[in-house]
């Protein structure tokens, strides 16, 4: 046999490489719909990835933990995971895989590695799912319906039943809601099907029904009528804002909970992975999720306080346009908002600082804030300066914020960005609220001044924050190892 010059050898550990990385894809999807078990790789979903996307991940994965995490390890992890018979769960293989190199005693294999982490949890109440039902239908509405789609299957959790608008429900409304639902400027398109069905006043998506229901008024719908019964109700329509607005949610039938995708007045208002576990999630009805800005700073200022403590500090919101704004010069109940969204950078107020201390008591008058609107239509920046108790420097901030997004409560919410190379529109699509980004923090000389920025998806990534709370207050969380 002639012997291969590196190239040639380069060829062939590539495509070991990908054909690992389609056995992977396969062991992912077969724990998925047979064994209601996700995989992810430090938060990163495996499902509906092609090789290239599993590859990346790795790669990523590598440099976050300055190991290698090899493609043939992690599918050695999947398979044991798939021979454990585990309950439903969500897994994180990256993680996995990293400490079975950093901690495993000599004697081990990967299997029995992966047999001791995880044995204690092969016995788990099975998860039994909650209808789903959005209120509303705008951008964070559709993104619900998308992400609750796709993962339709054995291992739902949240299942989505309606959709509730206003006016009646034509062939073209349907249609009109499909084409919104199937293609995204921002997002892109869709990865499954869309279809109008006029008969059942439905849109059929993936080939489950999802009634489209019209009311004018929370009270009047009764959705035990469709088969929806003890629904978590996902108030996306920006109308309802008070706890007694809310309430009409309630006096619906087949009506059980509440969720608002924004701040609240006079409910819980929380951020998930920082203050969930405040409220009784048994005895309280109506939540609201907070705002994308909060759910980006709330997860960071934890850390900061917890480890440095913050005396007060600023934050500054480079904010993309939102709907409310003009998109030519016109009226508008706010000062500047009605200047031409498109062209303009907006200085504009921002409840922020404020609503942080609804999640953070400590924050209480510490925080002011402002924000500005900028020409992009998603994908912002919260610049954080913080006064700090302690002395720090770059290289150890930036440490605090690395081990806590490796490990403990807040790894799906804060994602540690490692690129030089960070714009806007490289984090569009993140599922973590807050995006850290360690190239471009500051401390000045004495140690106690720190600038920090974060970015965030402000519609993808607070998407996933809102649906982490619905699981929650819905009871249908699984098991996760992270």
């Amino acid at each position: 046999m002639p012997t291969l010059n590196p190239f040639e050898k380069e060829i062939i550990l590539q495509t070991n490489c990908r054909k690992s990385a389609v056995e992977l894809i396969k062991i992912a999807h077969d724990l998925w719909y047979d064994e209601a078990i996700e995989l992810v790789i430090f938060r990163n979903s495996m499902l509906d990835k092609n090789v290239n996307e599993i590859l990346q991940l790795h790669d990523y994965a590598s440099e976050f933990v300055n190991k290698p995490i090899s493609i043939f390890d992690a599918v050695e992890v999947a398979k044991a995971i798939k021979n454990l018979r585990l309950s439903p769960a969500k897994i994180d293989i990256g993680k996995l895989t990293y400490e079975f190199h950093r901690k495993a005693p000599e004697h081990d294999n990967i299997f029995t590695f992966i047999s001791n982490k995880l044995k204690a949890h092969t016995k788990q109440k099975p998860v039994i799912p909650k209808d789903v039902v959005l209120y509303g239908f705008g951008r964070i509405g559709r993104l619900l319906a998308r992400e609750l789609m796709l993962k339709n299957g054995k291992g739902s959790q949240l299942r989505l039943r309606a959709i509730v608008t206003r006016g009646p429900i034509t062939n073209t409304v349907l249609e009109k809601r499909a084409a919104l639902l199937s293609y995204d400027s921002i997002h892109g398109a869709f990865k499954g099907t869309v279809h109008a069905d006029t008969k059942k006043q439905a849109l059929i998506i993936n080939g489950s029904t999802v009634l489209v229901i019209s009311s004018n008024a929370p009270e009047d719908v009764d959705y035990t009528a469709h088969g929806i019964n003890k629904a978590l109700i996902i108030d996306n329509s920006g109308v309802f804002r008070t706890k007694m607005e809310l309430e009409r949610h309630l006096k619906a039938k087949g009506a059980e909970k509440v969720l608002l995708t924004a701040p609240g007045n006079g409910i819980p208002n929380i951020v998930y992975g920082v203050n969930q576990y405040e409220y009784n999630h048994k005895t309280n009805s109506i939540f609201s999720a907070a705002s994308c800005t909060t759910n980006a700073i709330a997860p960071v200022l934890k850390v900061i306080d917890d480890n440095l403590g913050v005396k007060y500090g600023h934050l500054e919101t480079i904010h993309a346009y939102t709907n409310d704004q003009n998109l030519v010069d016109n009226m508008h109940k706010k000062y500047r908002r009605g200047r031409a969204a498109a062209i303009n950078m907006v200085i504009t107020e921002t409840g922020a600082g404020k609503a942080v201390s609804k999640t953070l008591p400590n924050f209480e008058g510490k925080l002011t804030s402002n924000a500005i609107r900028v020409p992009v239509p998603n994908g912002s920046l919260a610049i954080l300066n913080l006064e700090l108790h302690k002395k720090t420097s770059v290289f150890k901030l930036n440490n605090i914020l690395k081990r806590h997004a490796l490990e403990g409560g807040l790894v799906e919410q804060i994602k540690y960005e490692l690129s030089d190379e960070l714009v806007s529109s490289d984090i569009i699509g993140s599922s973590a609220p807050a995006i850290f980004d360690s190239k471009a923090t500051l401390v000045r000389n004495n140690g106690k001044n720190a600038i920090l920025y974060i970015w965030y998806d402000n519609e993808y990534g607070y998407s996933h924050q809102v649906l982490r709370l619905a699981k929650y207050i819905a009871e249908v969380r699984r098991f996760t190892y992270y």
